[in-house]
């Protein structure tokens, strides 16, 4: 994605090797700018920002615990907990969603 490669030239971590082309530098999955000297002009991406979230459709939920399981031994392990609706996990996991 283009937005992950808007970085300040300071920011920049080298990702190539002299020389590189801008062709070979994406082929590698990094990003290519040459507009400003002495700083790497093939560098690393910014890491996309991800969250979690606890699904809002009960019926996507994929279980994480077990039956009975407690609400505060749900969430030890890292999980959601909702104790509704019957007949699916109250115990679940988390979607992880890029912002």
């Amino acid at each position: 994605a283009k937005c992950q490669c808007k970085l300040l030239p300071r920011e920049r971590t080298n990702c190539g090797y002299p020389g590189i082309s801008a062709a070979e530098c994406k082929k590698i999955g990094c990003c290519f700018n040459a507009s400003t000297p002495s700083v790497p002009w093939c560098y690393k991406p910014k890491q996309k920002k991800v969250k979690k979230v606890c699904p809002n459709d009960p019926y996507v939920r994929i279980n994480c615990g077990y039956p009975g399981i407690l609400p505060r031994d749900c969430t030890k392990r890292g999980c959601c907990f909702r104790a509704h609706p019957a007949g699916v996990p109250w115990c679940f996991y988390h979607r992880v969603t890029e912002e």
